[in-house]
Formats: C-alpha cells, sequence, structure tokens
C-alpha cells in the first residue's frame, strides 16, 4: 500500500490495543521546537485572525514573564532557521536582528530585548509565525504556573480562565489524575527538565468536525457537532485530534515552554492503514467510561465504531 504524505508524516499516537492516561514523553530527536507541515500558510492565516478579532481568549502574559518571553523568541526563530533555512532566515549585527519569513513574505528589524522594536510582545509575536501554541510556564515555590501563551487551538480549554493558575489546578478535571497520582508524577518530572535536553509528547482526542480553535468560550458553535455524527458521515466529518507537545526548560528564566501542534485526520484516512483500524478500534472498544466522557466521544463512539466495522469489512 502505498501511503500518502498525509498518512506518512501524521503523528500517530497509539503503541498498543489499550489507553490509559500516562506520563508519554520521550527525549526529542531532533531537538527541535517547531515543525512546517503542508497547511502552514492556512494555519498561520487562521492563527493571525483569531489573534486580531478575539486577541483576549488567544494570548494573555503577565509583565514579570517579559525576560523569559524573549527567550521563547530567541528559541523557536533559531530553530526556524537552523531546521527550515530555505523558509526562514536571520542576520544578526549586536543587538539588532533582520528576521525574514520567506513563506509570508514578510521581513522584521528589531533589537534583542528591546520591545518597542517589535509589533507585538516577544511571545506574541514569534507565536505568529509557527504552527504550533506556545505556553509559558514559570517556576517558582517548586512549582509551575501558565503565567503567558499564545492559545489559539485549544482543546476544550480556556487561556483566559487557566491564566495564572499552577500546573495541578489546570490539570484538575481530568478524571482520576490527581486521584492516581499523576498530577504529582509529572509535576516532578517536569521540575527536573533540564536546559538542553528537550522532551516530547503527544495527546490525542476524536472530535466532530475539523475545527482547530476548539476552546470553551466557542463551545456553543462546535460542541453540538457531537450530536450530528451519523455511521455514514463518520468517515469524513470525525477526525482524530493530535497534539505533539513539547517540553523545553529555558537555560536563563528557568521557564518552561511547552510547543503544541496540532494536527487533525478524518476518519476515512485514518482507516486506510489496516493496522491503525485494527488498533483504534481495540482501544475505542476498551476505553473506560470516564476517559469516554471526558475526551467528550460518549455522544458518537457507537457510531464511530459502527463506521469501522462497516469499513473494515469484518476484518479487524
Amino acid at each position: 500500500m502505498k501511503l500518502t504524505e498525509e498518512l506518512k508524516r501524521f503523528p500517530y499516537p497509539f503503541k498498543g490495543d489499550s489507553y490509559r492516561y500516562s506520563n508519554n514523553s520521550t527525549l526529542l530527536t531532533p531537538p527541535s521546537s517547531i515543525e512546517i507541515t503542508g497547511s502552514y500558510l492556512k494555519d498561520i492565516q487562521l492563527k493571525r485572525s483569531l489573534l486580531s478579532e478575539h486577541h483576549s481568549r488567544c494570548y494573555e502574559s503577565f509583565s514579570h514573564t517579559n525576560k523569559a518571553q524573549w527567550e521563547v523568541l530567541e528559541l523557536v526563530m533559531t530553530d526556524l532557521v537552523s531546521y527550515f533555512p530555505e523558509s526562514f532566515s536571520l542576520k544578526k549585527e549586536r543587538q539588532n536582528h533582520i528576521f525574514i519569513n520567506h513563506l509570508t513574505q514578510e521581513k522584521y528589524e528589531f533589537n534583542l530585548g528591546d520591545n518597542s522594536t517589535l509589533p507585538n510582545e516577544p511571545l506574541d509575536f514569534i507565536g505568529r509565525h509557527v504552527q504550533e501554541d506556545l505556553i509559558l510556564m514559570m517556576q517558582r515555590d517548586g512549582d509551575l504556573y501558565l503565567d503567558a501563551g499564545q492559545l489559539c487551538f485549544p482543546a476544550n480549554w480556556s487561556l483566559a480562565f487557566n491564566h495564572g493558575m499552577s500546573f495541578k489546578n489546570i490539570h484538575f478535571p481530568i478524571p482520576g489524575f490527581k486521584e492516581e497520582g499523576w498530577d504529582e508524577r509529572i509535576l516532578q518530572f517536569l521540575l527536573r527538565l533540564e536546559a538542553g535536553n528537550p522532551w516530547g509528547r503527544k495527546n490525542w482526542s476524536l472530535m466532530a468536525g475539523n475545527r482547530m480553535d476548539t476552546s470553551l468560550e466557542t463551545f456553543d458553535v462546535w460542541g453540538k457537532d457531537r450530536k450530528n455524527v451519523t455511521v455514514d458521515n463518520a468517515g469524513e466529518f470525525v477526525h482524530l485530534r493530535v497534539e505533539v507537545q513539547k517540553l523545553f526548560r529555558l537555560p536563563r528564566s528557568n521557564a518552561i515552554l511547552f510547543t503544541i501542534h496540532t494536527h487533525l485526520l478524518p476518519l476515512e484516512k485514518l482507516i486506510e492503514i489496516p493496522e491503525w483500524r485494527r488498533q483504534f478500534y481495540q482501544i475505542l472498544v476498551e476505553l473506560p467510561s470516564h476517559i469516554v466522557e471526558y475526551k467528550g466521544i460518549s455522544l458518537y463512539k457507537d457510531k464511530v465504531l459502527a463506521y469501522i466495522e462497516k469499513k473494515g469489512e469484518g476484518v479487524l
């Protein structure tokens, strides 16, 4: 079977025939904070549109994050020109920097550390050139706090609501996360992150529709689509949503940068690979009810299973 470029590049998240919450982080190779895909220009246009129309929903920061924001800008910009030199370039002369995005045909000249030379705050500026959402967690008192972020493509959460919260409070709604001790284990893992040794992980959900912006604030728009799934339309309507999350310790500020790249794949494409079809079917069948409920799949899980059975022709 000849795979399309879309399927080759899709970050399929599963390894076994069952799924439970876990810290599935692995050392990041290569250690790039970003990636560029075929939907770059479309994603950037959507991002900038959301930031223009709903800036307070998509961007939050405290003033004490400014130095860490510049550190994020340096890291992301360096990765862009290092890993994608045909698409981005950077010229430096002492503090003066000239950054060129050849994909959007934009050129910016600024002085490193001087906010007045940028059109937006540093985190907000560099986030407009990458497909990833950027979350900045500041460390103090043995804990991590979401003190700044550019979040245009959230998976059913709110940056405005979570702004300033600690790691554990942010993840409190996840059923069993605290009770099974995952909140403390993952927090300790994050606190031990070292500069120069970034980690990556994948998170997944199933969604009705292909909307990237599934913020809590827009739930009234996209949430009702869960009731519109049928066995006949599930293939093109339901999507596997995978977030590739990368974790970087920033050496000067000691903050942690999370980059989150969201990928969507329609179910009809997913089941083109027989092993994925069989495995995903088993995972859905076996998935505990509290995870089904939390991931918002309960209204249409049976329809998705029926669709896969129908397309699988009994071979699962």
